[in-house]
């Protein structure tokens, strides 16, 4: 789990090389057919609009297979990766990289809303496209714009100093969840699964904001960042989409009080992905 928003280097040493050409590509191959699935619920969720107009032109540009649904109910979240996954199951050529984008009200325990106020674990969503057949060694990737709790992130530092405090002192505003890398290992409770991507638009237990008029600061960033560059590796890309969403100050609907923002990217990819 990584909400790095920058590189990490640790030592002066000679980056690790595979022994023999025969080794495994160090990159996935996506020759095959790429898979996108957008949920969203709009209905009471202002701005989403935009984010799925950005979300669905991104992945048509990365050479995506989009299907669309919005305002799904709780049951219908479920039922629409089932339909996807038996979709790619069947499908008669290679698959080489699937995208489930899950837009929605949160709850604290990682719960999405649907669109009638029903809960479904996206967990449980996570599983059911690791279930597929067609995506075995092959990259999943997850965007969760929801909230995943209520707590509001002031950030640290001084937010006006003094230009000769400045130089002394780090840059005001930053978000408390920043800059934590956690690796888990034969974690209880954990999937074991390789391959997947999972990027959530705020920290645990945290609320992900979303502007009305333009959407959210995740989704915008995160389509800006990767069109500028497309193949570049995923990774680092949103590492940039974290130090970018960690700079802003967002205003809140219900406070007048500047909040901090921080993304949460959990990885368990072999390869570099480069879409």
């Amino acid at each position: 789990r990584t909400s790095l928003r920058g590189t990490l280097c640790l030592g002066d040493v000679e980056p690790w090389r595979p022994e023999s050409d025969s080794r495994p590509s160090a990159q996935y191959d996506l020759s095959g057919t790429r898979a996108a699935l957008l949920l969203a619920v709009i209905q009471d969720r202002l701005g989403t609009e935009h984010d799925v107009t950005a979300l669905v032109n991104l992945c048509q540009a990365l050479g995506f297979k989009v299907t669309l649904r919005t305002d799904p109910t709780a049951q219908a979240f479920r039922g629409e990766l089932v339909q996807f996954r038996e979709k790619l199951d069947a499908h008669k050529g290679p698959v080489s990289c699937a995208l489930l984008a899950l837009m929605a009200h949160g709850g604290p325990q990682g719960q999405l809303l649907g669109v009638d106020g029903q809960e479904v674990q996206s967990e449980m969503l996570v599983q059911e496209l690791n279930c597929c057949q067609a995506l075995r060694g092959c990259p999943k990737v997850f965007l969760l714009q929801a909230c995943r709790g209520e707590n509001r992130d002031p950030g640290v530092g001084p937010r006006a100093l003094p230009w000769y405090r400045r130089w002394l002192q780090a840059p005001p505003g930053i978000p408390t969840q920043a800059d934590v890398l956690q690796v888990h290992v034969d974690t209880p409770g954990s999937t074991g699964q390789a391959d997947i991507l999972t990027v959530y638009s705020a920290a645990e237990g945290c609320v992900a904001y979303r502007d009305e008029e333009k959407g959210s600061d995740f989704i915008q960033t995160l389509v800006e960042v990767m069109r500028a560059n497309p193949g570049g590796d995923l990774i680092e890309l949103l590492t940039e989409v974290n130090r970018r969403v960690c700079e802003l100050d967002v205003l809140g609907p219900d406070s007048d009080e500047r909040r901090k923002a921080c993304l949460e990217i959990r990885s368990s990819l072999r390869r570099r992905l480069c879409l």
